[in-house]
């Protein structure tokens, strides 16, 4: 939100599912509206309000596929017809550490590439054509790979795909 401010974007929104987040932001950016979801990925927004919304390693947070399409279903819902969605997450890593995390959850998780973190969060890291069957709603404009650090210092392989929502149906 701070680097969108400072590059002259203005009428934004945050929105996180936890309220100690929201909190942070609003104390970190008085003048920018935030707000907790109540009931996620339901948003108290207008239909076509949004021209644009960004995912930062939001898809890595929502393990299971139903839930990422609602979250889609959401998104599609508020953005007006043009607007543009950014997705930024992990995609499924090659590194023994990571493989034999995946195959110790897979089964109790029902998919590869699924894992508990040390914490106890569950996550999931995806295989490249899923955002194509997860976004097919969308025109992909641009996609890139790259290289993104973790919260805990490992290097990890991203991937950032710009999207418009069709001006019509």
């Amino acid at each position: 939100m701070k680097e969108l401010e400072q590059r002259g974007f203005g009428d934004l929104t945050g929105v996180d599912t936890s309220p100690g987040m929201i909190s942070r932001a609003r104390h970190l950016h008085p003048t920018t509206r935030f707000a907790a979801l109540d009931a996620p990925p339901a948003s108290p927004c207008p239909d076509a309000h949004f021209d644009a919304v960004l995912l930062f390693a939001v898809l890595t947070c929502i393990p299971g596929d139903e839930a990422q399409h609602q979250l889609i279903a959401e998104l599609n819902r508020i953005l007006k017809p043009g607007g543009i969605l950014y997705v930024s997450d992990l995609l499924l890593q090659d590194d023994e550490r990571n493989r034999n995390r995946y195959g110790r959850h897979a089964d109790h998780y029902g998919g590869y590439g699924v894992f508990e973190t040390g914490d106890g969060a569950v996550c999931r890291h995806h295989p490249r054509e899923w955002f194509s069957t997860l976004l097919v709603g969308f025109q992909t404009i641009d996609t890139r790979t790259i290289t993104v650090p973790t919260m805990n210092g490992h290097e990890s392989t991203g991937i950032q795909i710009l999207a418009r929502k069709p001006t019509s149906p």
